[in-house]
């Protein structure tokens, strides 16, 4: 699948994904492309309102991992600032609603983790090649 780029019809797109799997509680939309979808609620760093974003995610474990790779821009995604910093959120994914901790995986799993995603939607390959920062690698563990 190739990489998308935001742009005024992308956001427009998302955001109706979004306002259709939160209504459906995660059943409708709940795949995109090749990788499953889950809806990330988490609060803002600055003014503290719970934000909704959908993500793609693969499975490691109990684990759901995520990748801040906003399309392959050279800034973070702000959901991924605002889970840096509250470490927490909650996540509607297969119609049941969670919270999870969050972590930044490093290392060998990092790359375990990137790889695995990259087999799976080599559109994170274009996102990775538009981009001079390294793209986090998250792993949200239901608490």
């Amino acid at each position: 699948m190739p990489g998308v780029r935001r742009t005024p019809l992308t956001e427009l797109i998302w955001g109706t994904h979004r306002f259709l799997f939160r209504a459906s509680g995660g059943r409708v939309g709940a795949q995109l492309g090749t990788l499953p979808v889950l809806l990330l609620s988490v609060r803002g760093r600055r003014i503290g309102v719970a934000r909704d974003v959908l993500l793609n995610y693969v499975r490691d474990g109990e684990r759901y991992v995520v990748f801040a790779s906003h399309a392959g821009e050279d800034r973070e995604p702000p959901w991924w600032l605002n889970l840096r910093d509250a470490r927490e959120a909650e996540v509607l994914v297969a119609g049941r609603r969670f919270r999870v901790a969050a972590g930044e995986v490093q290392g060998a799993e990092r790359e375990r983790l990137w790889t695995e995603l990259k087999r799976h939607d080599d559109a994170y390959a274009e996102y990775e090649r538009r981009t001079a920062r390294r793209i986090a690698v998250v792993a949200l563990t239901p608490v």
